[in-house]
């Protein structure tokens, strides 16, 4: 049993598989981790935020393991994801040839290696920032409101959203159809839930920056 697993695993569909799982997964994760963020709206000094990152440090090893995890999963994705397409590319060259007359290509779909890698940098470069910051003075919510009021590092993080929105837009659909998922009778509502969610997930991310921007921090319904 374990060994057909592992072959299973091994094969072409079993990478497809575990990338769509390993997707699903970070999904659920953006989908929490942003809703957290929201908490930086709840006042105008971070007070709510601060306590909801106060929250997740006091949670010791189980965040050390979460963060743990998390980096499993998109180094997995990563590299399952990289394989494929390598794997797409020697195995049917024409392929895309081929989809091209029928309409099944998107500019989302066409560019998922590239969205990817600029998401992987924008991850890197994200944690570097907040997690070698020293924000035991100021707050946490204060590093994030001073980050994003630079001009510099909005446009970094809108930028990177918009290739979110974009990887994420054809991801949803793409996770039903390789999971077995997408039945032709309700193919359009998946289609539509994932927009859906790609322009939510993306445009609530994007929001920071642009209300940083625009109010430096001090929300005006506060």
């Amino acid at each position: 049993m374990i060994s057909r697993f592992g072959a299973f695993l091994r094969s072409s569909i079993g990478k497809k598989a575990l990338m769509a799982v390993t997707g699903l997964l970070l999904i659920g994760f953006l989908i929490v981790h942003v809703v957290g963020n929201l908490t930086l709206y709840a006042d105008g000094d971070g007070t709510q935020f601060n306590a909801y990152a106060a929250k997740l440090e006091a949670l010791g090893p189980l965040k050390v393991l979460a963060e743990v995890g998390l980096t499993v999963l998109f180094l997995a994705h990563i590299a399952l994801g990289l394989r494929t397409a390598l794997e797409n590319r020697e195995a049917r060259p024409e392929r895309y040839k081929d989809l091209a007359p029928k309409g099944r290509r998107t500019m989302a779909s066409m560019t998922m290696v590239v969205t990817g890698a600029v998401l992987l940098v924008f991850l890197v470069i994200h944690v570097i920032d907040f997690r070698l910051a020293d924000f035991s003075k100021v707050g946490l919510a204060k590093l994030v409101m001073e980050r994003l009021t630079s001009p510099l590092g909005a446009g970094i993080y809108l930028v990177s959203m918009a290739f979110l929105g974009s990887h994420l837009w054809h991801a949803f659909q793409s996770l039903f159809q390789t999971l077995g998922l997408r039945h032709p009778s309700y193919a359009p509502t998946i289609k539509w839930v994932g927009s859906a969610l790609a322009l939510a997930i993306a445009g609530l991310f994007a929001s920071f920056p642009v209300l940083c921007m625009m109010f430096e921090g001090q929300w005006p319904w506060s």
